[in-house]
């Protein structure tokens, strides 16, 4: 596993556990151990989404740079691992 995969393995951990902890969330929304780890995780995606994006180009099409030409569907997609 290159340097991106293991950078997309974080996002898709921490992506996992903020889905997991907001069902939790929904039944238990005052538990402040459950919030305080939602907000460590969004932290924690939000900031390897950034170092991501730096490295390698934007996720979303929504963190695509305007320019003078739309240039999310230059190669290569995030989800092709061998580019």
């Amino acid at each position: 596993m290159n340097d991106r995969q293991k950078l997309m393995w974080r996002i898709s951990m921490a992506g996992f556990a903020i889905d997991d902890v907001k069902l939790f969330l929904n039944t238990h929304p005052c538990d402040k151990a459950a919030l305080e780890f939602y907000e460590k995780f969004r932290d924690t995606k939000k900031q390897l989404e950034k170092e991501y994006t730096a490295q390698y180009g934007p996720l979303r099409a929504d963190a695509v740079p305007v320019s003078d030409r739309w240039t999310w569907a230059d190669n290569p997609w995030p989800w092709e691992w061998e580019a």
